[in-house]
């Protein structure tokens, strides 16, 4: 089977968050679908592993900020590659609270929505939750991330508890003309043909040529937890 035709699925990338008690987390997630209009309702895929899924679980209460295409990768990384029971993921990040308590993210984002959970569906690896829409507000009109754009055009990596992670096979990578590494920590890789954007690296910079207080754009890895792809 050719699993590479899943990423021709079209997907967005957004920050999903939910609350526990007193207790915030959030993280990204790219399964969301629209499936109703009247009344508006949506579907959360969620890994079980993560901490925002047992917020979700206890609290039935949710808010989805839909990520501009602007929006760093740093950002991705700490709410995509880090979870909120070793750090506080919120550290240095604005946020505002939504009616139903959820952290809602006005910076890097065209707007949210927030709702609530109404059924459940066990899907092996993953719940589906199905929340009913309660609010939602448009901050701008700018392009949403894509998850084509994301890993096209901001060349994102997907982490394992995604439902889209695919192990990449050694086929189908691409002819190298310069060495390119990827980070041991988040599987980003560094291509010298394009450089980091983000971080200020013109294209055609090699590895060796990076700072030594350069680090993953994703992750945070520092530049000697790379090896060669």
């Amino acid at each position: 089977m050719d699993t590479r035709l899943f990423r021709k699925i079209s997907y967005g990338v957004y920050l999903v968050s939910s609350i526990k008690g007193d207790r915030i987390n959030a993280q990204i997630a790219n399964a969301i679908i629209q499936i109703t209009a009247s009344p508006p309702q949506i579907v959360l895929g969620i890994c079980k592993e993560n901490l925002t899924h047992s917020f979700i679980k206890e609290s039935r209460a949710f808010a989805v900020s839909i990520l501009s295409q602007e929006a760093p990768l740093s950002l991705i990384g700490k709410f995509g590659f880090k979870s909120g029971r070793d750090v506080n993921k919120f550290d240095g990040v604005p946020y505002l609270l939504g009616e139903n308590g959820c952290p809602v993210f006005q910076e890097h984002t065209v707007g949210y929505l927030e709702g609530t959970v109404t059924k459940e569906l066990d899907s092996g690896t993953h719940s589906l939750f199905v929340g009913r829409v309660t609010d939602a507000k448009t901050f701008n009109d700018n392009d949403p991330m894509t998850y084509a754009f994301y890993h096209e055009v901001k060349r994102g990596t997907t982490p394992k508890t995604a439902p889209t992670f695919l192990e990449t096979k050694k086929e189908e990578k691409e002819e190298k003309t310069m060495e390119k590494y990827r980070c041991t920590v988040c599987g980003y890789i560094y291509d010298p043909e394009k450089g980091d954007s983000d971080g200020g690296i013109a294209p055609g910079t090699s590895f060796e040529e990076l700072p030594d207080d350069w680090v993953c754009p994703i992750c945070g890895a520092a530049k000697d937890q790379f090896e060669p792809e």
